[in-house]
């Protein structure tokens, strides 16, 4: 029950609707709305004047990028959504879940040796290893320490607040796991014999989606590429064998080629092409891993 004092407050009602009562207040302006004017945002909720006043102040790369990628009207198929991004929220807590587990003096390292990705898993006829190929993925879940785990989750987290919500949760998780595998393929074809763990590849991959879908819809990607370099030259030249820069790589062309599909292939009718694109390009990274590192071994 409501008290008089509290009823005969019109701050705890609906500024559009005076006769609905709510507790929940609009992010930008603070007013009191009811559920009918409320619309999710990146952060709570805002009532229809500032999403007006929002969608008003876009910039004209945010405005193409609404009628290029989404809508839901037109032909174009609707990528952009709304909400919160919940895969990344859930790659997030899953990883770092395995990763503060890998921590625990006793069961960390076991944990560790259970999802390290070294080439020698794919072939037990040439290691003697057990067949496990399925550590092409795990690898990606798994980090070598605090500090790298910090720093990829925060990646993750700042790229995929972006990302997702403009691909859609399946497009945003098909890229990194696909840009992960790329990254361990990689790494099993440049280098057989080296084991690897982190999600630095789909990292990269992920940076590289935001690359190409940004120069596509016309907004100014310099920082971004600039940042991207950086991250690659070190890694390649400063990484001192802690840090694979072929996984880099590989996570980096595969999330370009991944983006590409996307960005051609976004109209409705164009979603079977899609999803066919995408199984040719994980068969292929699949056919390529068992091809290639072998004939290195044996050469």
């Amino acid at each position: 029950m409501t008290t008089p004092e509290f009823a005969s407050n019109r701050d705890n009602f609906c500024y559009r609707h005076p006769d609905r009562q709510s507790f929940v207040l609009c992010q930008r302006c603070l007013r009191t709305i009811c559920g009918e004017c409320q619309t999710p945002a990146a952060v709570g909720v805002i009532c229809p004047e500032c999403m007006k006043a929002e969608r008003k102040n876009r910039t004209p790369a945010q405005k193409r990028a609404e009628r290029r990628w989404g809508g839901g009207r037109g032909p174009a198929m609707a990528i952009t959504r709304s909400g919160r991004p919940v895969v990344t929220y859930a790659l997030i807590a899953v990883t770092s879940l395995i990763g503060l587990l890998q921590l625990i003096p006793g069961i960390g390292n076991a944990i560790t040796q259970q999802m390290v990705f070294a080439a020698a898993y794919l072939f037990p006829d040439l290691s003697g290893l057990p067949f496990e190929p399925w550590r092409l993925l795990t690898a990606v879940f798994a980090h070598g320490g605090f500090v790298h785990l910090a720093l990829n989750m925060l990646a993750l987290f700042m790229i995929g607040q972006s990302l997702e919500p403009m691909l859609g949760r399946a497009r945003f998780l098909a890229l990194y796991l696909i840009s992960g595998l790329g990254g361990s393929v990689m790494v099993a074809i440049l280098d057989p014999s080296q084991p690897t763990v982190g999600a630095s590849g789909a990292i990269f991959g992920m940076m590289a989606a935001l690359l190409i879908i940004g120069r596509h819809i016309g907004a100014n990607v310099t920082g971004l590429l600039v940042i991207l370099g950086i991250n690659f030259v070190y890694g390649l030249l400063f990484g001192g064998g802690r840090i694979s820069w072929q996984a880099h790589l590989g996570g980096l062309v595969v999330g370009a080629l991944i983006a590409y599909i996307l960005v051609k292939t976004k109209r409705r009718e164009q979603r079977i092409w899609q999803i066919l694109a995408l199984s040719a390009v994980t068969v292929a990274l699949l056919v390529a891993v068992f091809v290639v590192p072998p004939l290195i071994i044996l050469a």
